[in-house]
């Protein structure tokens, strides 16, 4: 099994890691700071969230033609690029906040920026790990970049907290030099990025047909578009009427917080045991096993939303989770083939996200018709429903440990990795 210190020798893993790592809580801290600011701009809590809302809804609309440009255009030269306009991009908001120039237009349309470019680094920065990491370091890999993003969640709000106190230009500022890091760290990298030589390039929408065709073909790829986007859906529409449900109840905000931290501690510590788990278990097992973990720790938040028992239902619920993505992700990356990964990528995280933001829709719209319990009781169906896909299809079920994976990757042309099994 591989290690996080045995994968530290992988220099230019490291390189890239430690960059983006170093941007993930530059760009934590400035999703923090948005609704605040927002607030403050604007004195309406409605308008608050749009900058937030802007920076989703940039980085959900170009994963699609981002997935195409990790297929054509050099890897580095993407996530460069990219790095560079979030440099701009927050060095601008914090000169304007800095000279009391800012505005409400100026901040969402900085957040939509980033969020784009947010959305063209993510699919060139997984084409990029199947050329620095080998197959058999995948599943670590993807379990430390899954370490990054908690910790990032855990201390993006309180390190915004102190910025923002500081002053409105100071988290700009310290985001801007992250993504600075960034680009210096991708700019030290000796690996080719280059995208695979294709015999026959095509227009950019016949190649996102081709992407999408070839996830619809696969017997693994096809049944967990719908997985991940009814179980993000539900599962989100959950947590959101607990959370919406201590609001209601005057629950003080530092409890309400108390809930982010849980999660990401649960995520952190889920991350660090993700190799282990990886290595020990069949990959189609841990899926199941992480569809079904959100069912029984739903239950209890039919019957109270306190601070107390929503915290510990998301840290234990985070605690598979890292392995269960970390291992399907590597396992996508392992039998891609390299000229297809940017748009398998790209389809997929576009499919699992793009419900996403209907989750707060969906959990008020019950919350005010049904109450909250019988509401959480509807969404536990739902979440049965949602883990009963990957539990049926056998392509996914039968998916064994890293160590029996292939070892290179497939041509386009070749079928499928599991294209006989049935669902």
């Amino acid at each position: 099994m591989t290690t996080f210190r045995s994968l530290a020798r992988n220099r230019d893993f490291t390189v890239l890691w430690t960059g983006e790592a170093i941007s993930q809580l530059g760009t934590s801290v400035s999703l923090f700071v948005f609704p605040l600011l927002g607030y403050a701009l604007t004195g309406s809590a409605g308008l608050a969230a749009l900058g937030e809302a802007a920076y989703l809804l940039g980085f959900v609309a170009t994963l699609l033609p981002a997935g195409i440009l990790a297929d054509r255009v050099h890897r580095r030269r993407l996530m460069l690029l990219s790095s560079a306009t979030g440099v701009a991009v927050y060095a601008a908001l914090g000169a304007l906040a800095l000279s009391g120039a800012l505005t409400f237009t100026a901040l969402v349309l900085g957040a939509l920026v980033s969020g784009v470019a947010a959305g063209i680094f993510g699919p060139a920065e997984t084409a990029a790990l199947q050329a620095v990491v080998p197959t058999e370091d995948l599943p670590t890999a993807l379990s430390q970049n899954q370490a990054r993003q908690h910790v990032a969640s855990l201390l993006g709000g309180p390190l915004g907290g102190v910025l923002y106190t500081a002053s409105r230009a100071v988290p700009f500022v310290a985001n801007a030099a992250s993504y600075l890091v960034s680009c210096l760290s991708l700019s030290l990298l000796r690996t080719d990025l280059a995208a695979p030589e294709r015999v026959q390039k095509s227009r950019m929408l016949a190649d996102l047909r081709e992407g999408f065709g070839y996830v619809w073909r696969h017997p693994v790829f096809r049944p967990l578009l719908a997985y991940a986007a009814l179980s993000n859906l539900v599962v989100n529409a959950v947590f959101t009427i607990a959370i919406l449900r201590m609001v209601q109840a005057g629950v003080a905000p530092t409890a309400i917080g108390l809930v982010e931290t849980c999660a990401g501690l649960g995520g952190i510590v889920g991350a660090l045991m993700a190799p282990r788990i990886i290595d020990r278990v069949a990959t189609g097992r841990i899926t199941v096993l992480a569809a079904w973990s959100w069912l029984p720790l739903a239950a209890p938040l039919a019957f109270t939303a306190s601070p107390w028992v929503v915290g510990p239902c998301v840290a234990i619920g985070l605690l598979l989770n890292p392995a269960g993505n970390a291992a399907m992700g590597s396992y996508r990356v392992a039998v891609t083939p390299a000229e297809m990964i940017g748009r398998t990528t790209s389809a997929m995280q576009f499919s699992a996200m793009a419900t996403m933001p209907l989750a707060p829709v969906l959990a008020g719209l019950l919350l005010h018709a049904f109450g909250p319990a019988s509401s959480t009781v509807g969404l536990m169906a739902c979440i049965a429903v949602a883990a009963l896909v990957p539990t049926l299809a056998r392509a996914i079920r039968t998916i064994p440990r890293p160590a029996s994976w292939p070892t290179t990757q497939p041509s386009y042309n070749e079928e499928p990795v599991g294209a006989r099994a049935a669902l």
